[in-house]
């Protein structure tokens, strides 16, 4: 049974599958357990001479399955004790929930994470796949409180919840979040910050079409094994760096960045491949992208991306810091709100003229006076609504108000409401406890927090706390984040700053 529980989790450790489509003695493969089994029985003596009985082999697909239930309710009960913190008394149980759906095949399924601090240490973790009957904000509810229910962690204090932006899991009154905060008030709804940077530019036409032809370009070079290697033969005829492009991704703003950059990188080869080609699609995807109006957008992006690269990078980090986030957030605000000028404007499109001249793509002039002629559909039957596509001029003026400021002011109109999501007199009790606040353990900011989350926020506990961390400035020892303001707190729990100490564990879970 030893050897039978350790193949299980080596299995599960490493991600593998545990059966083949032949388990049968004939079989060649019969799946990575019972080949690992195998092939321990031609190390193991003991398993070279025993003979189990016939009705108990332990390797039959029930017995599998049943190891790796075992197996499941081991980790998941290791992470409720860690979470319920038995050998730690001190610590404050709280945690935050994060749940998005996930479909296997025809099931839909929901992903449910949760997270928490042990140590001074924020940890998330998966906790289960459950099955969804239905996909509306009670059913989901429900799935979650019974999940809390069933790993018993409902007593514990849930302090954030996050989802994605779906409005069945975000509707303020309808939604998971707001139905979920009815049984558990202070779980404050931190919403998708991760993913804040990911739809800015929806809202622009010209902008959800750019990005959809960098996909089609993708699609083209890389389905086809053929228009792969002439792409490669392109790249070393013009003596560039051999480098693929990149698939975009709906939730990963830095794939965004990596296609921009690819594409800008390996534009002479895209051209000359698509040139040598020349079937249909490949025309058609040479003559969107010989345009200025393309190319100025990938010059566009390429500059707007990579000053919201940094910022979408540490939204991710599982360590996150709220008040940093938003102090890095109105940082690049600010640089983007700079950035719609005159001088940028005009610097943006110098630089996308010279790669259309570099690349041989001619810049047509449109006339001021020209018109589009209207398509007429007489002959046909048109199921959806069609009419003229809107031109842009290749005049530096239209450009700019046509491309460059809207796609500014969407992203830092995004931005700026993404993080509007927090109430602002609680984000103002969470940035108090960052260390290069100005406001900094003040009190009255402090007790709005306090009152939210039920604590008994006395002041000469948060007198003491701002005594110790001042001493310590003195000292030359002074925390720089939220992180290093808790473990020095843990010096002092047993004086008096535990009400503190907890306040500032709650911030770490939204």
């Amino acid at each position: 049974m030893q050897r039978v529980v350790a193949v299980t989790c080596m299995l599960g450790k490493q991600g593998l599958s545990f059966r083949g489509h032949d388990e049968t003695a004939e079989s060649h493969n019969k799946g990575n357990f019972m080949e690992c089994m195998g092939l321990l029985q031609q190390f193991d003596p003991f398993l070279q001479h025993y003979i189990p009985p016939s009705n108990s082999t332990c390797l039959s697909p029930a017995s599998q399955n049943e190891m790796i239930e075992c197996c499941s309710k081991e980790v998941t009960a290791n992470i409720i004790k860690e979470m319920q913190n038995v050998k730690n008394k001190k610590e404050s149980k709280m945690f935050a929930i994060m749940a998005d759906e996930a479909r296997d095949g025809y099931t839909e399924q929901l992903a449910i994470c949760v997270r928490y601090v042990i140590e001074g240490t924020v940890k998330e973790r998966f906790l289960s796949l459950t099955e969804l009957r239905s996909f509306d904000a009670k059913s989901i509810t429900e799935a979650l409180e019974r999940k809390l229910e069933e790993d018993g962690i409902s007593q514990l204090k849930c302090v954030a919840q996050t989802y994605d932006g779906a409005a069945v899991m975000s509707g303020a009154t309808g939604g998971v979040q707001s139905l979920f905060r009815e049984k558990h008030p202070e779980a404050i709804y931190a919403h998708e910050l991760n993913l804040v940077l990911c739809h800015t530019c929806r809202g622009i036409t010209e902008a959800t079409e750019f990005f959809s032809l960098l996909e089609s370009l993708y699609s083209f070079f890389s389905c086809s094994l053929v228009s792969h290697h002439k792409f490669k033969e392109a790249q070393t005829k013009l003596g560039l760096q051999p480098r693929e492009l990149v698939q975009l991704s709906n939730t990963r703003w830095a794939c965004q960045l990596n296609t921009v950059n690819a594409v800008l990188d390996n534009l002479p080869a895209v051209i000359d491949c698509l040139s040598a080609i020349n079937t249909a699609t490949a025309v058609g995807l040479k003559t969107k992208i010989c345009k200025f109006s393309f190319v100025y957008l990938l010059t566009l992006f390429k500059d707007l991306l990579s000053v919201v690269a940094g910022l979408h990078k540490y939204l991710q980090k599982e360590t996150i810091d709220l008040p940093q986030a938003v102090a890095y957030k109105d940082a690049v605000c600010d640089f983007l709100k700079q950035k719609r000028s005159d001088p940028t404007a005009a610097d943006i499109y110098a630089r996308a003229k010279t790669l259309c001249e570099v690349n041989h793509i001619v810049v047509e002039e449109q006339l001021s006076g020209q018109r589009q002629k209207k398509k007429r559909m007489d002959d046909f039957v048109v199921e959806t609504a069609c009419g003229v596509h809107r031109s842009i001029s290749t005049d530096d003026e239209q450009i700019k108000t046509k491309l460059l400021y809207p796609c500014l002011d969407r992203m830092v109109t995004e931005l700026e409401n993404r993080f509007s999501a927090v109430n602002v007199a609680l984000l103002q009790g969470i940035q108090a406890f960052s260390p290069v606040s100005d406001n900094f353990l003040s009190e009255p900011h402090l007790a709005e927090l306090a009152h939210h989350y039920n604590i008994d926020l006395k002041t000469e506990e948060v007198m003491v706390a701002r005594y110790f961390l001042t001493r310590k400035k003195q000292a030359g020892a002074a925390p720089q984040d939220m992180i290093s303001v808790y473990n020095l707190l843990d010096l002092i729990l047993d004086l008096a700053c535990r009400p503190v100490r907890n306040l500032l564990l709650g911030e770490f879970l939204i």
